[in-house]
């Protein structure tokens, strides 16, 4: 449930912050933006739609696939979802401080043009993605992959939107103290680990599955100081990759992954300092 909060949570700020800037712009436009109205909330119409039948084709193929094909399946899901976090994270980082600047930017074009339907195509292609990635993700975690979804997880989706909407009006009102830089700081850190959890459970699938080799059947045993099979330790385990006793390819697969993390980290910060130097602006 825990997970299910946080990514609902995340992903959902992110998309009232895209959905935020276009409104903002339009209601204090001049009167042919405020005509532009309906096309906003028409796109997210479109775009939230876009998202709930992605979550359902997903869960439906559960229902039509079984044995080795749904194992599969679910671990391509999982591995699809780490590649999603980390490449969403990477992208904020790039695009982040523009972001603003460049959805006011097409806007005007649209206005100006006289393209209302232009404002419909990127709310709805900015809803479908954040959406799409909520769907994927959920999916990764467990969501639906039974064929059925609990209570339980609908509770955690209505509570991860309410604290959402929450954090946004926290954040519109805190100003340098709840600054946007902070709080995308932590949650990226924090969906870096995600991925890795996700990633180490579809290590253990593959191994479970005999694919991977085990390498050493437990390098240590924490257990006793820590335990991932508690309430508390599973949802450790989930978020962050944690396991009290690793086999020697969860070790493995988790140092390369943070190796690759690291790389791909140092190479967004030299593109974005070259972009700086470039544009004339200190790194």
């Amino acid at each position: 449930m825990g997970q299910v909060l946080f990514i609902v949570w995340r992903e959902s700020v992110e998309a009232l912050l895209v959905v935020g800037i276009l409104y903002a712009w339009l209601k204090n436009g001049d009167q042919q933006a405020c005509r532009s109205l309906p096309y906003l909330w028409g796109g997210m119409a479109i775009g939230l739609i876009a998202a709930i039948a992605l979550g359902a084709a997903l869960i439906g193929f559960t229902e039509v696939l079984s044995g080795d094909a749904q194992d599969y399946f679910q671990i391509g899901i999982m591995l699809v979802a780490c590649v999603l976090i980390v490449q969403m994270v990477l992208w904020m980082k790039k695009h982040g401080r523009t972001l603003k600047k460049n959805m006011e930017s097409s806007l005007q074009k649209s206005t100006q043009d006289g393209h209302f339907w232009g404002i419909a195509v990127l709310v709805a292609l900015a809803i479908a993605r954040e959406g799409s990635e909520i769907a994927v993700f959920l999916y990764g975690v467990g969501f639906g992959q039974s064929g059925h979804v609990d209570a339980s997880q609908y509770l955690a989706i209505l509570i991860g939107f309410a604290l959402a909407l929450l954090t946004f009006y926290v954040l519109q009102l805190g100003g340098k103290i709840f600054s946007w830089r902070s709080f995308f700081r932590v949650t990226e850190i924090m969906l870096l680990f995600l991925a890795a959890g996700l990633f180490e459970t579809s290590v253990d699938k593959l191994i479970d599955m005999e694919i991977l080799p085990v390498i050493v059947n437990q390098v240590w045993n924490t257990s006793a100081l820590f335990d991932d099979s508690s309430t508390f330790g599973l949802l450790v385990a989930t978020l962050t990759g944690y396991r009290a006793h690793p086999a020697g390819m969860n070790l493995v697969a988790y140092v390369v992954y943070w190796i690759v993390i690291y790389l791909l980290l140092c190479r967004a910060n030299m593109s974005m300092a070259q972009k700086q130097k470039a544009a004339g602006r200190p790194a």
